[in-house]
């Protein structure tokens, strides 16, 4: 299934550029993302955990940036791996593409993800939100992590971004499902042309 995403930051696009250069920290602004070992060649080891409803998935992989377009701004992450408890597995290709929009930049996320098992028993409409969710969190610590690096903070002094908080993330999905519903319900009646 293929997902969209778009947020903004303020930092300006060559800036942001360079803290996509810097993997761990990227990895380190997602909730729920940890590396475990750099494998050399733009290759990492990893494991990412979240809640899905009453299901908690972790899961265990690998991670190689594909494409690193510098005059494009466009990055191609290819990722895959298995739930550490065998409930499941996930691929993913994901292309991020940086743009100028005001003093800051726009980051369009296009994530191409194949699940099965225990995730891929919930709807397209569920993972989508949970990763709306997911990606406002991570540009909200990416905005975070860039402005502290700015101020001369040490990586090694900020912190991680918080787990994917499964009753957090829940809420906050089903109030975009019901947000969805209602403009469906409440959009004025159209009348089909004659």
């Amino acid at each position: 299934m293929l997902i969209k995403n778009d947020f903004e930051v303020a930092q300006s696009v060559d800036k942001v550029w360079r803290f996509f250069d810097d993997i761990p920290q990227v990895a380190a602004c997602l909730p729920g993302a940890e590396l475990t070992e750099d494998l050399g060649n733009d290759s990492y080891k990893g494991k990412v955990a979240v809640r899905m409803g009453p299901v908690k998935l972790q899961f265990a992989g690998t991670a190689a940036i594909k494409e690193r377009d510098e005059a494009g701004k466009r990055i191609v992450v290819d990722a895959a791996g298995a739930d550490e408890k065998g409930r499941g597995q996930a691929a993913m290709l994901l292309t991020a593409k940086l743009a100028p929009v005001g003093g800051g930049t726009r980051i369009e996320v296009a994530q191409d993800l194949q699940l099965s098992g225990a995730a891929a028993q919930y709807g397209r409409g569920m993972i989508s939100d949970v990763t709306t969710v997911l990606m406002r969190d991570f540009a909200t610590n990416m905005q975070n992590r860039i402005s502290a690096i700015d101020r001369g903070v040490a990586s090694d002094q900020m912190a991680t971004a918080a787990p994917a908080s499964g009753f957090a993330i829940g809420v906050r999905a089903a109030w975009m499902a019901l947000k969805r519903v209602a403009r469906r319900f409440f959009l004025p009646y159209q009348p089909h042309p004659s």
